[in-house]
C-alpha cells in the first residue's frame, strides 16, 4: 500500500496539456506539490506541461510506482495489463464508467478484478477521485486544488470517502469553513481491489493520523473491518449510507423480519467500538474532537462545569450534557468562593455559571472563570459559551487546558467573520470549537466514552466454542432444509445448553392426557404442521388446559386443525411477565448475528431489538443487553422477576456459537424467551436452514 501514499514515481495514463481536461489538472497537482518523478503516458502528444510524453506505460525508461489512470472506460483494463508488465505495483483508476452505470461497465469492472487477480497488481478505484496527503503536499487527484490548496492546512484526521466527487466537495467544504486540518483524504470509489479494510489497515499504522473517519455505502468484508476496528488503539468513527432497510424477503421468523440493514450495522459497529456519525459535518466534529483530546484517565467519567454568557444556552447545556449520559459537575465550595469573588453579592452562583453580569467590568472574567473550574477535581471538562469576541481569550484558555490535563470545548456564536476567527484560533490552539450546542454535547460524549485500546484476543475473527450436537440431531442440520419444527429447533438449542420449557410430543389424546398430568397443569398444546412456522396465526395453539378431558378435546381439535398431517405437542406452561425474543440471521456482510430484544406479541409493535456480530464474548453479550433501549424491563420492572444478565448473556453466548458452528443455519427465532422466578426459558423457536 506504501506505493499509493509515498511513491517515487508516478505515470499519467491519460495526461493532455490541454487545460480544463482531467489528465491536465493532475499533471498540475503533481507539479504543485510532488517531488518524484513525473511521466505522462499519451499517444497523441510528444510533451505535456514541460515533460516528455510517452505512447505507452512500457516505453517509460525508468521505473514507475504508481500509474493514475484518466483514460474512457473502455481503454483502462488494457492500460492496467499494460502497468502490470511493466512492474507497475499500484494503479489508480479515477476513469468513470464501470459498474456504477449498469452491465457493460460491469463488465469491464469484472476484467479488472481478473487481472488483479491473474497479476497480482493492486488496483485503488475505478470511479475515484484519488488520495490528498496534506501532511506532504500530494493531490494525486484530478480535483481543482487551487480552490482549497491555500487552506490545506496539515492535521491528524484522515479520511476514506467511497463517493468520488462528495469526496472532493466535502474536503473543500472542510477547508475553505476553516472546521480542521486533514492527513489524508482517500476516494475509494467502487473499491474493485483496494478496499477500506486496506485503507484502514494502513491509517491505524500511519504516524501522520491519529483518528480515522469513513463514508462508506458497503463493507466489502464486514468482519475483517470489525477485527481493525476492535484492535485499533486510534478511534474510528463511520457515516454508513444506505442504511434503510430492505427488509427480508423471504423471512422465515420474527428475526430476519426484524432485522434490516441499520440495526445489524449499527450493532457490529458498536460492538468494535466504533463511534457512528448520522451525516458529514457530525462525522468531521466526531472526528477532530477525537484528534484534540486525548482519551481520558480512569476515574474522568465526564463531570462538566457549564460557562455562559446566556442562561438560555446554560439550561440547553445542562439538558443535552444529561441526554449524553454526561452530567454538570457539583463544584466544590472552594471553587464557588473563587467563582462568587467574580461576582456582585446580589448574584448567586450555580453550574451552569452565567457569566453575563460580569463580562463588562473590565476584568478577564473568562480566563479567570475557567481557570477556577479547571481547578475543581470534581470537574472534568469545561464547556465555554462564545457570544463573539472573545477570540484572544483562547489561548489563554489553551493554556490553562493543558496544565489542568483537562480539556476545554467551546460553542461560538456571533457574526460570520468573528465565528470563523474563533474557530481558526481555536484550532490554532487545539481546542475543540462548536457553533451547536448539541454537537459540542455529542463530541464530549464521544471523547468520554471512547472505548480504551482491546487486546488482540478479543477479536470476533475465528471460530466459536464447539457446539456438540447427537448424531440424529447433526444428520437433521445436514440434510434437511427450511424451517424444523418447534420441537426438534428447541431439541437442538437445549443441547446447546439453551434452557427451554417441559414439554413432549403426543401421539394420541389418551397419551396427551397422560403428559398433561405428569407435567402438572395448566399446559399448553400446540400444533406442529410442517412449514407452518407462525402457529397462533394458523390456531394452532391452545393456551391454559388445566383438565385432562380438556387436553384429550384439544388434541383431537388441533388433528383436526392439521387435516391429520401435524404432531401435537404438550407444554408445561411457563409464568413470567417478561418475554424476550433471541435470534441469530446470516447477514451478507457479517455473517452469524445474534439478536436480543422485547418478545412476545411485543415484539414487532416495539420493534425494539439490537444485534452483535457472532460469535460473542462474555463482555460482548452484556453490552448487547445494555445496548437495549427497554432495557429497564431486564431490572425487576413492576414486580417482575428481574433478569439475570449473567445467564441471558450465557444464552446469547450460546446461540452465537450455533451459528458459527453450524453454517446450514440460515436463522434461529426463540419467541419468546420467558423469565420465569426460576429464571430464563424458551417457550416457542425455530430454527430456519438453508
Amino acid at each position: 500500500m506504501d506505493y499509493f501514499f509515498h511513491p517515487k514515481s508516478i505515470a499519467v495514463i491519460g495526461a493532455t496539456p490541454t487545460r480544463f481536461k482531467n489528465g491536465y489538472s493532475i499533471l498540475r497537482n503533481l507539479m504543485s506539490g510532488y517531488e518524484g518523478k513525473v511521466y505522462p503516458v499519451n499517444p497523441r502528444y510528444e510533451e505535456a506541461l514541460g515533460f516528455p510524453c510517452y505512447p505507452n506505460v512500457k516505453a517509460i525508461p525508468g521505473k514507475v510506482d504508481l500509474a493514475i489512470i484518466i483514460v474512457p472506460a473502455a481503454m483502462v483494463p488494457e492500460a492496467v495489463e499494460d502497468c502490470a508488465a511493466k512492474g507497475v505495483p499500484g494503479v489508480m483508476i479515477e476513469s468513470g464508467g464501470f459498474a456504477e452505470i449498469g452491465p457493460n461497465g460491469k463488465i469491464l469492472q469484472d476484467r479488472l478484478v481478473e487481472i488483479a487477480v491473474e497479476t497480482g497488481i493492486r488496483i485503488w478505484g475505478p470511479n475515484c477521485m484519488g488520495l490528498v496527503d496534506a501532511k506532504h503536499g500530494h493531490v494525486f487527484s484530478f480535483m481543482h486544488s487551487k480552490k482549497f490548496r491555500a487552506q490545506l492546512t496539515a492535521g491528524k484526521v484522515s479520511l476514506v470517502v467511497q463517493s468520488g466527487m462528495l469526496s472532493a466537495a466535502f474536503l473543500v467544504d472542510l477547508m475553505s469553513n476553516g472546521l480542521m486540518g486533514i492527513s489524508k483524504a482517500c476516494s475509494v470509489g467502487n473499491k474493485v481491489d483496494v478496499n477500506e479494510c486496506d485503507l484502514l489497515e494502513y491509517l491505524l499504522a500511519d504516524p501522520d493520523t491519529d483518528v480515522v473517519g469513513l463514508y462508506l455505502e458497503s463493507f466489502v468484508n464486514g468482519r475483517r473491518f470489525m477485527d481493525l476496528c476492535k484492535k485499533s488503539p486510534k478511534p474510528v468513527v463511520v457515516l454508513k449510507g444506505g442504511k434503510s432497510k430492505k427488509g427480508a424477503e423471504a423471512a422465515m421468523s420474527h428475526t430476519a423480519s426484524l432485522a434490516g440493514n441499520q440495526r445489524i450495522i449499527s450493532g457490529a459497529l458498536a460492538q468494535a467500538g466504533v463511534i457512528e456519525a448520522k451525516d458529514f459535518r457530525q462525522m468531521a466534529d466526531l472526528c477532530r474532537t477525537l484528534a484534540l483530546v486525548p482519551p481520558r484517565p480512569a476515574g474522568q467519567t465526564g463531570r462538566i462545569a457549564v460557562l455562559t454568557f446566556s442562561g438560555g444556552s446554560g439550561i440547553l447545556a445542562a439538558d443535552f450534557i444529561d441526554e449524553m449520559g454526561l452530567s454538570i459537575a457539583d463544584l466544590s465550595e472552594e471553587i464557588y468562593d473563587k467563582l462568587r469573588r467574580l461576582f456582585p453579592e446580589w448574584r448567586p452562583v450555580s453550574n451552569p455559571v452565567d457569566l453575563y453580569p460580569v463580562i463588562e467590568d473590565g476584568t478577564d472574567v473568562f480566563s479567570e472563570a475557567v481557570k477556577a473550574a479547571l481547578a475543581d477535581p470534581g470537574v472534568d471538562a469545561v464547556f465555554f459559551h462564545s457570544n463573539t469576541g472573545e477570540a484572544e481569550h483562547v489561548s489563554k484558555m489553551a493554556a490553562l487546558s493543558k496544565a489542568a490535563g483537562k480539556p476545554v470545548f467551546i460553542w461560538t456564536l456571533g457574526t460570520k467573520e468573528n465565528t470563523y476567527d474563533m474557530q481558526i484560533t481555536a484550532r490554532s490552539c487545539d481546542l475543540p470549537v462548536y457553533q451547536e450546542i448539541y454537537r459540542a454535547c455529542e463530541c464530549m460524549a464521544a471523547v468520554f466514552k471512547q472505548k480504551k485500546p482491546v487486546d488482540k484476543a478479543t477479536a470476533i475473527e475465528g471460530k466459536g466454542k464447539a457446539v456438540s450436537l447427537t448424531g440424529e440431531l447433526s444428520h437433521l442440520i445436514a440434510t434437511e432444509t427450511g424451517p424444523l419444527d418447534e420441537y426438534v429447533s428447541k431439541n437442538i438449542l437445549k443441547a446447546c445448553s439453551v434452557p427451554t420449557v417441559e414439554e413432549a410430543v403426543a401421539s394420541s389424546a389418551a397419551q396427551a392426557k397422560e403428559y398433561a398430568a405428569k407435567m402438572g397443569m395448566p399446559v399448553v398444546m400446540k400444533g406442529l404442521q410442517p412449514g407452518g412456522v407462525h402457529k397462533t396465526e394458523l390456531g394452532l395453539v391452545q393456551l391454559d388446559i388445566k383438565t385432562g378431558q380438556a387436553a384429550g378435546r384439544t388434541f383431537r381439535d388441533l388433528k383436526k386443525k392439521m387435516q391429520g398431517n401435524g404432531q401435537v405437542l404438550i407444554q408445561k406452561q411457563a409464568a413470567g411477565k417478561v418475554e424476550l425474543i433471541v435470534g441469530l440471521i446470516r447477514d451478507p456482510q457479517f455473517g452469524p448475528c445474534v439478536m436480543f430484544g422485547v418478545g412476545g406479541v411485543m415484539a414487532e409493535i416495539l420493534n425494539d431489538v439490537v444485534f452483535a456480530v457472532a460469535p460473542l464474548k462474555h463482555h460482548d453479550a452484556l453490552n448487547l443487553i445494555g445496548r437495549l433501549r427497554s432495557r429497564k424491563l431486564l431490572d425487576g420492572f413492576r414486580g417482575a422477576p428481574p433478569v439475570n444478565r449473567e445467564e441471558m448473556a450465557r444464552i446469547l453466548m450460546a446461540v452465537g456459537n450455533l451459528g458459527v458452528a453450524c453454517p446450514r443455519i440460515a436463522e434461529i427465532d426463540i419467541n419468546p424467551l420467558m423469565i420465569t422466578d426460576r429464571g430464563a426459558v424458551a417457550v416457542d423457536a425455530t430454527i430456519v436452514l438453508k
